[in-house]
């Protein structure tokens, strides 16, 4: 039998660990009516405390065309907030707040994360004052592809703890209190499920944006096009599935290692290449640096290229 009072504790514990960590980002941009006349409009969402030197990550969505951001500590004290870098294509944006000393989070490990593990949501739904709220739920899908208006998500988080407007930016927390995920409320048409990005997957962006000001990914340097049946009879090619290259850039590791136009992707490192989605996909999994394997067909052969990925400079 489940002792509900030692389990009330640990989820109490685990929220106490966070909460000084969350923070409140009210944002402001201008509009422009139909007169052309500025509207100054609000918004606000939530971020967390990564570093105790003032670093906050939140959502880009947050932030996105702001004027002014400010943001509020769990205490109440309210810090103009400054923009490190953002990176759309994760929703992710890291924040800085000139105040040192403050009350990180721990990130955890979201490679940890199991279908059926017990996560909390929080953040500031609605911008209502007092102490962040809490929402509990399960893991209830792991490695979810999401479109939406603002583009394709990848390897998001599915839960049932509820994720409303407002909690855009703020922890997913595991019963440890360390942060699993960063909530996002960017799907439409979500009821009752909520998405975040993988705590792993920021740690990346957080470093890039840090070191470099942007998101650095790997970068092959090619254009393709998706090849389908109607393409594959026009054009006499062998297969009817694939990435037909179309370009090369001068610059680029395909071009250096030998990939020409007119040559067609069929996997990457052994992993089947059906589209050229599929192709960027399984590109921006692996590291700069990485050496893979990329197997074409040129002509009436099968030809097994190693390229080391770069990226764009």
């Amino acid at each position: 039998m489940v002792n509900m009072s030692s389990w009330d504790e640990s989820i109490a514990k685990a929220v106490e660990k966070v909460s000084p960590s969350v923070v409140a980002v009210g944002s402001l941009r201008i509009a422009h009516d139909y007169f052309l006349q500025p509207i100054p409009i609000t918004g606000l969402g939530s971020g967390v405390i990564i570093d105790g030197n003032g670093y906050i990550l939140t959502n880009y969505h947050v932030v996105e065309g702001v004027e002014r951001i400010e943001v509020a500590l769990s205490g109440g004290r309210v810090l103009r907030g400054e923009i490190v870098g953002v990176d759309r294509r994760t929703d992710l944006a890291l924040l800085k707040v000139n105040m040192k000393n403050l009350p990180a989070a721990i990130l955890g490990d979201s490679l940890k994360l199991k279908v059926g593990h017990i996560v909390l949501a929080i953040g500031n739904p609605f911008g209502l004052l007092g102490e962040p709220t809490v929402t509990i739920g399960v893991v209830s899908a792991l490695k979810r592809t999401i479109k939406s208006e603002r583009g394709v998500f990848e390897d998001m988080i599915q839960t049932d703890a509820h994720i409303n407007p407002g909690n855009s930016g703020g922890p997913l927390i595991n019963l440890n209190g360390e942060v699993v995920g960063i909530n996002t409320a960017i799907i439409p048409f979500a009821q009752g499920i909520g998405f975040a990005i993988p705590i792993n997957t920021a740690k990346k962006v957080v470093n890039d944006l840090i070191n470099y000001g942007r998101v650095l990914r790997p970068w092959i340097g090619i254009q393709g096009v998706d090849i389908n049946e109607k393409m594959a009879e026009y054009y006499g090619l062998p297969i009817s599935k694939g990435c037909l290259v179309i370009d090369v850039a001068p610059n680029g590791p395909a071009g250096y290692y030998g990939i020409q136009p007119g040559d067609i992707i069929t996997a990457i490192s052994g992993r089947e290449v059906d589209c050229t989605e599929k192709l960027k996909s399984i590109i921006e999994r692996m590291n700069i640096g990485d050496i893979i394997e990329i197997t074409i067909i040129r002509g009436d052969k099968i030809v097994n290229i190693p390229i080391e990925l770069g990226y764009l400079e």
